[in-house]
């Protein structure tokens, strides 16, 4: 079974930076003082399947509108539908859905969020060293 929560205490928020240090520090080789940028000003998220942690992600508030981040799936949980599952969760959180939904996705993820509805805006761009493109909803 598949459950997504809002964190809501620390030892579930530990869990998630888990994930992502296993996901983005040392499978991605992304600079940690990156990975762990505001981190209290975000809306944090743990999917479940079958009670065990299989991946987080987060949204925040910009001067933009929501930016949705730190999509991170274990990769023995992959395709199995946690991705969708956190994003469909995250996205129904927001506090507003008239304002501009927003992510930078891994090219390698563009397909996941545009069976969601997000398309691509501009160019694609480099972040921690690696190939992205800035995607909305709507």
């Amino acid at each position: 079974m598949l459950q997504v929560i809002k964190i809501s205490n620390q030892k579930d928020l530990e869990t998630a930076w888990a994930i992502r240090k296993v996901v983005f520090v040392i499978g991605q080789n992304c600079a940690e003082e990156i990975e762990w940028e505001y981190e209290d000003e975000s809306i944090h998220f743990l999917a479940l399947y079958d009670g065990i942690p299989a991946g987080t992600a987060r949204w925040r508030k910009t001067d933009k509108g929501y930016k949705l981040e730190r999509f991170a799936v274990l990769e023995e949980f992959r395709n199995k539908g946690v991705a969708s599952a956190l994003l469909q969760t995250v996205i129904a959180d927001l506090p507003e859905k008239d304002k501009l939904i927003y992510l930078h996705a891994q090219l390698t993820a563009k397909g996941l969020y545009a069976k969601h509805g997000f398309t691509e805006v501009g160019e694609h761009f480099w972040e921690a060293d690696i190939e992205h493109v800035k995607m909305k909803l709507g």
